[in-house]
């Protein structure tokens, strides 16, 4: 049994990895240039280092690292409101923390230029549309948190770092051209804290938090395991 200063921790390191794989694999391809890697891989560093953070750290804390898993599971009264609020406290501080990382790995230009990976949308997106294409790449990605992770007694279990990091993948690769697909609060407030990059966090957080929100409530609802009926 873990307590609560273990599970906090375990979601400010899963974070922290998190971001900075993320950040720190766009700016190292804006620094090699046309020998850099390309939009596959820059979709996988981010869903493989998921997928790691949750085998390393998901049995201490769920392995959320992201507020918009965190407030699904609260809302749906699978977490408590204390550790809740110490989840987001620790998420947001890891991603800060892994951006602040990158940004001494890398000379200022070359991350600057990056702007530390802080999702941006495409110039024909308004920030409305913004919002419904995070909320539904974020529904997509809890919606397998909750149907993987979410119950320990299901087969899905064991495989669900797998499962999430894919999705989290996939969902990169459809939407990274609109948004950046960051279906995570903290992935863009990492960036915009180190960075100063302040344009549109509305849509990164209204978005994933509502997706987020939608599936795990949409789960708990309609396709949970429901107890046997008694006879």
């Amino acid at each position: 049994m873990y307590n609560l200063a273990q599970k906090t921790l375990a979601e400010f390191l899963g974070t922290f990895a998190l971001l900075f794989v993320s950040a720190g694999s766009l700016c190292a391809a804006q620094q090699a240039g046309a020998r850099g890697p390309g939009p596959l891989a820059l979709a996988f560093a981010p869903g493989l280092v998921l997928a790691a953070m949750l085998v390393a750290l998901g049995p201490i804390s769920g392995g959320h690292f992201n507020p918009a898993v965190t407030a699904a599971f609260w809302v749906t009264r699978r977490q408590g409101t204390l550790e809740a609020m110490l989840f987001w406290a620790a998420q947001l501080a890891g991603a800060a923390a892994g951006c602040y990382l990158v940004s001494l790995f890398f000379l200022s230009d070359v991350w600057r230029s990056a702007r530390l990976g802080l999702p941006a949308l495409s110039s024909d997106v308004s920030p409305v549309f913004g919002m419904l294409v995070e909320a539904a790449l974020t529904f997509f990605l809890v919606l397998v948190y909750f149907a993987a992770a979410g119950g320990k007694e299901t087969a899905g279990a064991k495989l669900a770092p797998l499962a999430i990091g894919f999705t989290l993948t996939a969902n990169i690769l459809v939407g990274g051209a609109l948004t950046g697909a960051a279906m995570n609060p903290a992935r863009a407030f990492g960036p915009a804290l180190v960075g100063n990059y302040w344009a549109n966090q509305m849509v990164y957080w209204v978005g994933p938090l509502a997706g987020g929100i939608l599936a795990g409530s949409l789960f708990s609802l309609l396709l949970a395991r429901k107890p046997a009926a008694q006879v």
